[in-house]
């Protein structure tokens, strides 16, 4: 199950009607407050005219405030609108209190919040003592209760500030995301660069061989066929090698690798919502084929982990073991998850089987907690040399 489709991501819009709704849901669920105002509407100790007042004041004054911090798209208020806006709301609260009395002091607990979510930290830490100040200064020009006072003091300066740490979060979070894109972006670059760097190596003197051939043949072709047909062979032989020489390039650019497929693993299972415990770094000096296996398996075994588990949880482990065949990486891939339902292999595992059996390797596949049979943990190992006994 893909977590993106069951919340909306810290910094991120909502982008479909279900995460717009789970977001409406959180903030709407803080309108719960509101239940003073609308139960002292509700007494009709007001008059008739005050009580409409009222409930158009109450009623603006909400879609206010989700207005101000619900902004389903992205830059939908500019800061000075959200200014604006948030003067509104304390204005509004300061006159439905004095005019309607004690349950609508309320209402600055809202517009604290509101600072504390949509204002820079410079401004809102002094914002948001201000608002509470301005609750304490009504309060007790009137014949309000005391303790009611006291009560909405400490949540509108807790749900203020605490709003403004969500803020500096989510700021974070964006910037760590813009970051990572820049990474990416940057890498993707450098192995273009690469790509033709090693091309320009690999086929320029090919390239520049087989031209002074042909040029050398077609000047020898009327007067001298055999010596000719000597220079179409050679660049027949040169050709040959320059598409050797071009497919081995590329072919390792495809091979994966085991550090890259640790990464996309950690990627891929924090997309998922899954918690991941995954090495950060692969042995070194590992041989080419025995790494390309267990690239493949671990790419294999993630991606069973991701569609059809229902995991929670996943741990991967790399690490160097004595068989009485020799040494062995044996490379583990461990969820919580549902575990598996057949005693059938799938194509994946068949798969795994196979790149395994071309390196003499083993795979072994059981349930994580033998006692439930849930879970699913597989183990794959590949023999190495020596290269390796310094990672024990």
């Amino acid at each position: 199950m893909n977590e993106d489709e069951m919340s909306v991501g810290i910094g991120r819009p909502p982008e479909t009607r279900k995460q717009v709704g789970i977001k409406g849901l959180w903030i709407g669920v803080w309108l719960a407050f509101m239940s003073a105002p609308v139960k002292d509407l509700a007494d009709g100790s007001h008059t008739a005219w005050a009580t409409a007042l009222g409930t158009l004041g109450l009623a603006v004054f909400v879609g206010s405030y989700l207005v101000l911090v619900f902004r389903p798209a992205p830059k939908m208020l500019n800061p000075f609108q959200v200014r604006v806006v948030l003067s509104f709301l304390g204005a509004l609260a300061v006159l439905l209190s004095l005019a309607l009395g004690t349950p609508w002091l309320v209402l600055f607990v809202y517009v604290s919040v509101s600072a504390g979510a949509t204002l820079p930290l410079r401004s809102a830490r002094w914002i948001i003592p201000a608002v509470t100040a301005v609750l304490v200064g009504i309060g007790l020009t009137g014949d309000h209760p005391r303790e009611i006072i006291t009560a909405l003091v400490f949540p509108a300066l807790l749900g203020g500030f605490s709003m403004t740490g969500v803020r500096q979060m989510i700021l974070t979070t964006n910037q760590l995301r813009e970051a990572r894109a820049t990474v990416a972006q940057l890498a993707a670059n450098e192995e273009r660069l690469r790509l033709a760097r090693d091309l320009h190596d690999l086929l320029g003197h090919s390239l520049s061989l087989i031209t002074l051939k042909s040029e050398l043949a077609g000047r020898m072709l009327p007067d001298h066929p055999d010596q000719a047909a000597a220079q179409v062979a050679d660049i027949e032989q040169v050709s040959r090698q320059a598409l050797v020489d071009v497919r081995g390039a590329v072919t390792g650019y495809r091979r994966p690798t085991l550090p890259g497929e640790l990464a996309g693993a950690r990627t891929a299972l924090a997309a998922a919502g899954i918690t991941a415990d995954i090495p950060a770094d692969a042995p070194e000096d590992l041989p080419e084929k025995p790494e390309e296996v267990l690239a493949w398996a671990l790419r294999e075994a993630v991606t069973n982990v991701v569609r059809h588990s229902n995991a929670r949880h996943c741990t991967v482990t790399l690490a160097p073991r004595q068989t009485l065949d020799g040494r062995i990486l044996e490379l583990t891939v461990a969820d919580d998850g549902r575990g598996t339902s057949g005693t059938t292999p799938g194509n994946g595992l068949t798969g795994i089987a196979e790149r395994l059996a071309t390196v003499d390797g083993t795979l072994i596949t059981r349930a994580t907690n033998s006692r439930s049979g849930k879970g699913f943990t597989m183990a794959i190992g590949v023999p190495f040399g020596s290269g390796l006994g310094s990672g024990e």
